[in-house]
């Protein structure tokens, strides 16, 4: 029964994000030729030449992409992902039927761009959450990601979005279109990271010192947990310890201050670490 309604849920917000997707596309992208990569981008082009709706491109567009997601990659996230993309393609072709469009003209794109970016970022975040995709590209960097991991996604997806975005100059003929898709894409790559790390981004510390001891019992005072590492210095072979910890970013400068002031002389490495789960931090779920 709990399983149950946790699947109930699961659809749920799925079915939401897929609507938030769709309202930012028909109402905002798609009217003002926008077209921001990805499968989404390629639809928007094409019914330029088909009186067929955006919602039914996404579609047939994914069709192959399905099937070779399926072949490839995980069937629960496939189930979900084909699931994402009726929803898609129900809810948007609905809403250009129903929910009025806002048309920029000549002097108002970049409203377009910034709230239709926003709208497709936040229902891809949410998808991305519930462990699906919005099909697509993201069908493609997946299983890239899972044969040819030598290869960076991120450059990988810039790739496709740089042949729609470029398409979609070529048949719009607006060198304004080309900037406001790209405000569009890193508005909605932003709202991707947010929703997914935005509330999870910490700090990892490697700490060298001579006052280890010092410095672990203050940090621990300041209620974060301490890990010591062993370790041997390549050059002066020397044994030593280093001092590891995660802290949220809000308390990054608190350590910091700890540390410089138990020993200036330390050796400090941070780096972010998107998700830190378990004791202290968000549930392991």
């Amino acid at each position: 029964m709990k399983k149950l309604k946790s699947i109930i849920i699961e659809l749920l917000e799925i079915a939401f994000a897929a609507a938030v997707f769709s309202l930012g596309v028909h109402c905002f992208i798609s009217p003002n030729n926008i077209a921001p990569g990805g499968v989404t981008g390629a639809s928007i082009i094409l019914v330029r030449f088909f009186d067929i709706g955006v919602g039914t491109f996404i579609l047939l567009l994914n069709i192959p992409l399905l099937i070779i997601g399926f072949i490839f990659l995980e069937r629960s996230v496939m189930l979900k992902t084909l699931y994402a993309v009726a929803l898609i393609t129900v809810f948007t072709d609905i809403m250009e039927m129903t929910v009025p469009a806002y048309d920029a003209g000549s002097g108002n794109g970049i409203i377009a761009a910034i709230f239709g970016g926003a709208a497709m970022g936040a229902g891809m975040g949410l998808i991305y959450k519930s462990e699906a995709t919005s099909g697509g590209a993201d069908i493609l960097t997946k299983i890239i990601g899972k044969y040819f991991p030598q290869y960076r996604l991120g450059v990988v997806q810039a790739a496709l979005d740089i042949i729609v975005v470029a398409a979609g100059f070529a048949v719009f003929g607006e060198l304004n279109g080309v900037l406001l898709a790209v405000i569009a894409i890193f508005i909605q790559s932003y709202l991707i990271d947010r929703i997914l790390y935005g509330g999870r981004e910490s700090r990892l510390l490697l700490i060298f010192s001579k006052k280890n001891d010092e410095i672990a019992g203050k940090i621990i005072r300041a209620d974060h947990g301490v890990t010591f590492l062993n370790a041997k210095g390549a050059f002066s072979k020397e044994e030593r310890t280093v001092v590891m910890t995660a802290v949220r970013r809000s308390s990054y400068e608190k350590i910091k201050r700890i540390v410089r002031e138990a020993d200036p002389s330390a050796f400090l490495i941070t780096t972010n670490a998107n998700e830190v789960l378990g004791l202290g931090f968000e549930k392991l779920t």
